[in-house]
C-alpha cells in the first residue's frame, strides 16, 4: 500500500517524486581515445527523501518502492500498458479452480554478483515477507496463499505456507482462495526476491551501495545519504539489451521550489514538484502534463484518543473539509476531491468504475458538521472538545494542507486546532503506537484491485494505524477474499467502503493524479497508476 501503504504509505501528498533527463549541461560522460566527449545517459529523479529501505518487504512506501521498483525485480512486472508481463518468470499456469499458480523461471537469469536467480530465492523472500519477526507491513498481500495468514499472525509456521521451489526454475503456489490479481501483485515490490546469503550474512546488507545484491535493470552503485542514490545499468540483467539508460540519480529535494529551480536550471528534467504559487501560469501556458494516477491522500483519526474515540465528532471533521476548495486554492493540480476511499480507475465486472458505482460517500458540508459535532459532544459527555493537535509530515506542501484545514475547523466548526510536524519516518512509528490523534497519510495501490484499498482497515491489519475495529467490516473483506463471482465480490466491497466512511476512521482528502514538467530530451517513463515509476523503458531523445 504503495500502498504501496500507497503507501503507503508514507509519501508526500503530491506524491512528490521528480525524475529528471540528463541534459548537455550535465550530462558529459567520459572522454574517449580520440579525445571526444561520450554522453552519459543518466537520468536525474527526485525522490523528495531518504528511502526508508531498500529491503522489499521493509521499505513500504513510494519513496523507497520507486527505488526498489528498479534494482530489483519479481516473477511479473507491469508493462508500458499497465499489465502484467513476464519478467522474472518466462510463463505461468493457473489451474481451472484458480488456486494454484505454477511459474516458470527463464534460463540465465542472474543475481548483480553473478549468482543464478532460483525459484528458491521466490520462495525464501516471500516466507520471509510473512515471517513475523521481519514485522513487514506489506505482509498482509500474501494472505491469500494458503498458510499465509496463519504463519504472518503466529498461529503457524513457515513449514504451513504452500509455497515450494519444485526446482531451481519452478515455483509452486497454492492459494487459500482463488485472487484473480495475484499474477499483478506479485510485480509489486513486496514480493521480489532477495539473495539469502546476504540478507542471512549481514543484518545492515540494504544499508549501503556497497551491500546490496539485487536483480533489476539497474544496481546501486552509490548512496549519500539523505541527499542522493545512484544506480547504474545492471549488465546482468536479461533484458539488457533493452535498458536505454547508463544509470538514474535520485536526488532527494523535500521542497517544491526548490525542486522547481533545479528542474528550471536544467538539474532536473522531469520533476512533479510545482510550486502552487507558479501553478495557474504554468498550467495556462500548457507546461504542465497531467495524467490518471491512483490512490488517496487521508487523514487517519485514532479511535482510542479523545475526542475521536466518538464517531459523530469523527464525521463531524470529515464533512467540515471543502475538498473542493482545497484542490482548487491549495494544491492546485487539478487533483479530484475525495467522495470516497476507493480512488477511480478500477473496472467492475459489469465493466463500470467502482468509484462511480459506489458514489459520493462523503461531502462538505458545514451545517452538518456543526451538528454531528455538538451530537458527538453530548454523546461524549464534553462541555469543551478536548484539544486537538493535527500532525503532519515535514514537507510544504503537507504544510499548506494543514494549515488550510486548521482554518477550515476554525471556520466551519469553531474549532480552533493545533498543529505539528514530524519526519516521515517517525510520523508513521508515532502513528503505529496510536500515539497521535489526527495525523496526514496516503495510500497508493500495490494492484488494480479495490481489495487492495480496503483490507487496511481490517481490525488486524497493522496498515491501518487507527486503532478501529468493525466486526462487520473484517466480515465483508474476509467474505470478499474467499468470494468467487465477482459481482457478489463486488458487492461486499462497496458495502464495506460505506462502513468505513460511516464510521470515519479516516477523513479522505484527494484523489491523487500525475502533473509533471517534463524535458524534451526524456522519453520512455512509465509512471504505473497502479505501481510505482519504471525507468526500464526511459532513454534521451
Amino acid at each position: 500500500m504503495k500502498k504501496v501503504s500507497t503507501l503507503l504509505i508514507s509519501c508526500t501528498l503530491i506524491m512528490g517524486t521528480a525524475l529528471a533527463g540528463c541534459s548537455k549541461d550535465n550530462a558529459s560522460g567520459p572522454s574517449t581515445d580520440s579525445g571526444k566527449s561520450t554522453a552519459s545517459k543518466i537520468l536525474l529523479f527526485n525522490n523528495s527523501k531518504e528511502p526508508t529501505s531498500m529491503d522489499p518487504p521493509i521499505g513500504f512506501d513510494q519513496i523507497s518502492y520507486d527505488v526498489v521498483n528498479n534494482v530489483f525485480e519479481g516473477l511479473t512486472r507491469l508493462g508500458k500498458d499497465q499489465q502484467p508481463q513476464p519478467a522474472m518468470a518466462k510463463e505461468w499456469k493457473v489451474s481451472a479452480d484458480g488456486k494454484q499458480v505454477t511459474f516458470t523461471l527463464r534460463d540465465g537469469i542472474k543475481w548483480s554478483n553473478g549468482d543464478p536467480v532460483k525459484a528458491s530465492d521466490f520462495e525464501y523472500a516471500w516466507k520471509r515477507l510473512l515471517n513475523p519477526k521481519t514485522a513487514s507491513d506489506a505482509a498482509f498481500l500474501a494472505y491469500p496463499i494458503e498458510g499465509a495468514e496463519a504463519y504472518n499472525s503466529g498461529k503457524g509456521s513457515a513449514d504451513d505456507v504452500k509455497i515450494k521451489a519444485v526446482d531451481d526454475k519452478t515455483l509452486e503456489v497454492k492459494l487459500a482462495q482463488p485472487a484473480s490479481w495475484l499474477i499483478g501483485m506479485v510485480s509489486s515490490p513486496a514480493f521480489f526476491p532477495v539473495h539469502k546469503a546476504t540478507v542471512e550474512g549481514n543484518a545492515k546488507w540494504a544499508g549501503e551501495a556497497a551491500t546490496i545484491v539485487s536483480n533489476g535493470p539497474f544496481k546501486i552503485s552509490e548512496w549519500k545519504h539523505d541527499s542522493e542514490l545512484k544506480v547504474v545499468k545492471n549488465d546482468s540483467y536479461w533484458d539488457a539489451a533493452n535498458v536505454k539508460l547508463d544509470g538514474v540519480t535520485y536526488k532527494m529535494v523535500n521542497d517544491t521550489n526548490t525542486a522547481y529551480q533545479l528542474f528550471s536550471t536544467g538539474e532536473l528534467h522531469y520533476t512533479e514538484s510545482i510550486p502552487a504559487d507558479m501553478s495557474e501560469k504554468l498550467f495556462a501556458e500548457n507546461k504542465v502534463t497531467i495524467e490518471d494516477a491512483a490512490g488517496t491522500a487521508f487523514y487517519r483519526f485514532n479511535t482510542k484518543m479523545a475526542p475521536f474515540t466518538n464517531a459523530n465528532i469523527r464525521k463531524a471533521f470529515v464533512a467540515a473539509v471543502d475538498r473542493q476548495k482545497l484542490v482548487d486554492l491549495v494544491l492546485k493540480q487539478k487533483h479530484k476531491p475525495a467522495d470516497g476511499y476507493v480512488s477511480p480507475g478500477l473496472k467492475d465486472p459489469a465493466g463500470g468504475d467502482f468509484r462511480k458505482v459506489g458514489g459520493s460517500l462523503i461531502k462538505f458540508d458545514a451545517a452538518e458538521a456543526k451538528s454531528l459535532l455538538a451530537k458527538g459532544m453530548q454523546e461524549a459527555g464534553y462541555t469543551t472538545l478536548p484539544e486537538v493537535t493535527l500532525t503532519y509530515n515535514t514537507n510544504d506542501t503537507s504544510q499548506r494542507i494543514a494549515q488550510a484545514l486548521q482554518a477550515m475547523f476554525k471556520d466551519n466548526l469553531g474549532i480552533d486546532i493545533k498543529l505539528a510536524n514530524k519526519e516521515g519516518k517517525v510520523l508513521t512509528d508515532e502513528q503505529k503506537k496510536l500515539q497521535l490523534q489526527l495525523s496526514r497519510s496516503s495510500f497508493l495501490p500495490d494492484f488494480a484491485d479495490p481489495i487492495n484499498f480496503l483490507d487496511g482497515f481490517q481490525s488486524t491489519n497493522p496498515f491501518s494505524r487507527t486503532g478501529w475495529a468493525n466486526a462487520q467490516y473484517d466480515k465483508l473483506i474476509k467474505d470478499a477474499y474467499n468470494e468467487p463471482n465477482e459481482a457478489n465480490r463486488f458487492k461486499m466491497m462497496h458495502e464495506a467502503e460505506k462502513i468505513l466512511m460511516d464510521e470515519a476512521p479516516i477523513l479522505p482528502l484527494y484523489f491523487y493524479n500525475t502533473a509533471y514538467l517534463k524535458s524534451d530530451k526524456v522519453d520512455g517513463i512509465v509512471k504505473h497508476p497502479f505501481g510505482f515509476v519504471d525507468f526500464k523503458w526511459a532513454s534521451f531523445k
